[in-house]
């Protein structure tokens, strides 16, 4: 068959140049996941998957939210996590990828522009490819590309909403997104400031709320329940018109099977506890700041210590996985990220400090890495 001699070209094409990917199972010391507070094993989830399952909640939800699929769990988290980020109203979704294909498939009409960060999510590219909206990308965190980019988009007769789209932590580079100066400019043009808060909830803000918390812009905001919430899902907290929208315009929502109500219970234990105890965040903050300052001592650039996620560029991509296949040897879960995930010339090994490695893992890992960088040289 042409289609399957065609597949398999492109995969061998793809391992010839390092970049073909494949399944590997967890190995050693966690420097990889997303799980930045160490929820996801926890004896806090335990429990409350215990309670939920002692009050009968189910399993799975059966069908989709519109038609037998929505249940009470659902409506509780949406409820309580509008409260917790501060927003009219929120939509609990599969997860973050599916919630961004809504909302930037669905809200922007065809005479409105999104300005994005060259560096948003696929999920952000593949919501604007399904939408009607213009789009126009701006240098990352460059505000006052951003801005000209506004001003010209005026100058050309452009009447529509104008949407500003960003990370607050960028995935991939650990960066923190100027959200005080964008929230201005959003002012300024009556823009709609869109922040994915994927990297940030439950990490920063206060009591884990994230970083776009208290702008004073027309603000939605997407958390993801998979990373620093240690679940699964998404919820997209706005306006309730805009949330009403979506429930009855976005096709990832209407024809996607409910997320699970046990998931939902889940989340909701989660934000209750944040609520209330700060230590997780407090050790968090902690183990950031021994990653950085042991990074500096062992020639890590300070531009590259932003947040929990430290990247190390490395350049080639054949030597980015020798590298992280060496460190996996030694005990280290650090994986190596090449091309298209970033641009040509930039791989990587991305080194996330969760909370499933303490201080003293934090510390070994960097002398693992000095000593294979001088052993190279």
């Amino acid at each position: 068959m042409k289609a399957l001699s065609r597949l398999s070209s492109m995969l061998e094409l793809l391992g010839t140049r390092h970049r073909r990917r494949v399944l590997s199972p967890r190995r050693g010391r966690d420097f990889a996941s997303n799980d930045y507070l160490g929820l996801a094993q926890s004896s806090l989830l335990r429990d409350a998957a215990q309670k939920a399952l002692g009050r009968g909640v189910p399993l799975g939800s059966g069908g989709s939210r519109l038609l037998r699929g929505n249940h009470p769990e659902h409506e509780a988290l949406e409820h309580e996590a509008a409260a917790f980020f501060n927003a009219e109203a929120a939509l609990f979704m599969g997860g973050g990828f599916q919630a961004n294909q809504a909302i930037f498939s669905t809200l922007p009409a065809a005479e409105d522009l999104i300005f994005y960060d060259a560096l948003v999510h696929a999920s952000a590219h593949e919501g604007m490819r399904m939408g009607r909206a213009q789009t126009r990308a701006f240098a990352h965190n460059d505000v006052a590309a951003a801005r000209l980019a506004i001003e010209g988009w005026l100058a050309e007769g452009g009447t529509g909403q104008i949407w500003i789209a960003v990370e607050s932590i960028y995935s991939m580079e650990g960066d923190i997104a100027p959200l005080n100066a964008l929230s201005d400019l959003a002012l300024e043009h009556g823009a709609i400031l869109v922040v994915d808060e994927a990297h940030a909830t439950g990490v920063f803000g206060p009591n884990g709320r994230g970083l776009a918390h208290g702008l004073k812009a027309d603000l939605l905001t997407l958390h993801t329940c998979g990373k620093g919430l240690g679940v699964s899902g998404g919820l997209i907290c706005g306006p309730r018109v805009m949330i009403e929208t979506l429930i009855n315009r976005a096709r990832p929502f209407i024809f996607a099977t409910a997320p699970s109500p046990f998931n939902a219970a889940l989340v909701r234990a989660v934000l209750q506890h944040l609520q209330t105890d700060r230590s997780l965040i407090l050790n968090a903050q902690s183990r950031t700041r021994h990653a950085h300052t042991i990074a500096r001592q062992f020639g890590i650039p300070k531009g590259a210590l932003n947040s929990h996620i430290i990247p190390i560029i490395l350049g080639d991509d054949a030597k980015t996985l020798e590298t992280a296949e060496k460190l996996q040897a030694k005990g280290f879960d650090v994986r190596g990220i090449r091309p298209p995930t970033v641009p040509r010339g930039t791989s990587r090994l991305r080194v996330s400090i969760t909370g499933n490695v303490d201080k003293d893992d934090i510390s070994a890992l960097f002398e693992t890495l000095a000593h294979q960088q001088t052993e190279a040289a």
